[in-house]
């Protein structure tokens, strides 16, 4: 696999388990969203100004696979990586793991849209950047 474009931890609050202290599984969803929302900040584009200008992302699918359960107080990381790159979209893969053991791996597509929800190109400066 290519080396991940970031790395991003989390740790598991007591808010993100059920009554087992088991991660409830729509948290992986959060994990990985707010690594990619990292990613981007790392790369130097201003999502706030994207939107200002009319430009949002959106994640356009999504296929997930859960392999072993997170617990309260684990230390987790997210690691991202481009998979793939098109003018109008970006394929990630996002794993997180625990002490280097795969809990949970996603293949998300992320698109650009207009503020009437319509597809567009993503920015430009953006395409520069995961090139």
């Amino acid at each position: 696999m290519d080396q991940p474009v970031n790395r991003f931890a989390c740790r598991v609050y007591y808010e993100d388990t059920d009554m087992a202290g088991i991660v409830y599984y729509a948290n992986y969803l959060k994990y990985i969203e707010r690594a990619r929302s990292d990613w981007v900040r790392s790369l130097g584009i201003d999502q706030n100004a994207l939107r200002a200008q009319g430009t949002v992302f959106a994640v356009a699918r999504i296929e997930a696979d859960w392999k072993s359960p997170a617990h309260f107080d684990d230390l987790l990381e997210v690691l991202t990586t481009v998979q793939q790159t098109s003018g109008a979209r970006v394929v990630l893969r996002q794993n997180v793991t625990r002490g280097g053991h795969l809990l949970f791996g996603a293949t998300v597509t992320l698109v650009a849209m207009d503020i009437k929800g319509r597809a567009t190109r993503l920015p430009a400066e953006f395409r520069r950047q995961i090139r």
